[in-house]
């Protein structure tokens, strides 16, 4: 299977299309190239794009040795870099093709994410499954603020799925960043960015709403939507 997919993303970006840019790899299900993002502050921003068969990117940020942060859309790595004219990552987002810095915009690795826009309706979902989860809250049931969690692996699902279902759940619950209801709630300037593939600020669409996969639902669980789709997914 693996093999099948390689194939496939030989066929979505040619050698010659993908010859001159810096930090080409392919994955099973993605190719990888060398990005950035320059502020005119702090200089260039370097990181990994992935491009997967739906469509989907992904940046995991190389800026400094210590840089704490996870995989991120290129929306989120623009914000990150602290570009100053923020909110055009296609132009501002850049790969190194014949060791010049080239937008995304114009590159051929933006086609299937732009395909993905406009097919819209189960665009989320790639070849192998694979689906795209929005970054959702949960309320403090002590300080009553909200609290973000990232629903990129299955292990951050199962997080987000045991607090949501914990009615006493509190800020030091949270396993992985450390917080405690003495940490400011994030601004709601900054919540409305959930993370979506289409849109940063989207308020739900079928790029980043899934109503059930092998990701975010658990066989050992009792629970009546895990149950539900455990059935179904037998059937």
């Amino acid at each position: 299977m693996a093999n099948g997919v390689e194939r496939e993303l030989v066929v979505l970006f040619s050698e010659e299309e993908l010859r001159e840019m810096s930090g080409v790899k392919r994955g099973e299900e993605y190719i990888e190239v060398t990005c950035g993002c320059t502020s005119h502050r702090y200089g260039d921003a370097v990181g990994r794009l992935r491009v997967f068969i739906n469509g989907e990117l992904e940046i995991t940020c190389e800026c400094t040795p210590g840089c704490d942060e996870d995989t991120m859309t290129p929306a989120a790595f623009e914000k990150h870099s602290g570009r100053e004219t923020a909110r055009k990552w296609k132009n501002n987002v850049w790969v190194i093709v014949n060791g010049e810095k080239v937008p995304l915009s114009k590159t051929v690795l933006l086609k299937y994410y732009n395909q993905a826009s406009k097919n819209g309706n189960g665009s989320h979902r790639s070849n192998n499954g694979r689906v795209c989860h929005r970054d959702e809250f949960v309320r403090c049931s002590k300080c009553n603020k909200e609290r973000r969690f990232r629903l990129r692996t299955k292990e951050e699902c199962q997080i987000h799925h045991d607090a949501l279902a914990d009615a006493n759940w509190k800020c030091a619950d949270m396993p992985f960043d450390k917080i405690t209801c003495d940490d400011d709630e994030e601004r709601a300037s900054r919540r409305v960015y959930r993370g979506c593939t289409r849109s940063p600020t989207c308020k739900g669409c079928t790029s980043c709403v899934c109503f059930g996969c092998e990701i975010c639902r658990f066989s050992d669980c009792s629970c009546q939507t895990c149950t539900d789709f455990t059935r179904n997914a037998k059937v």
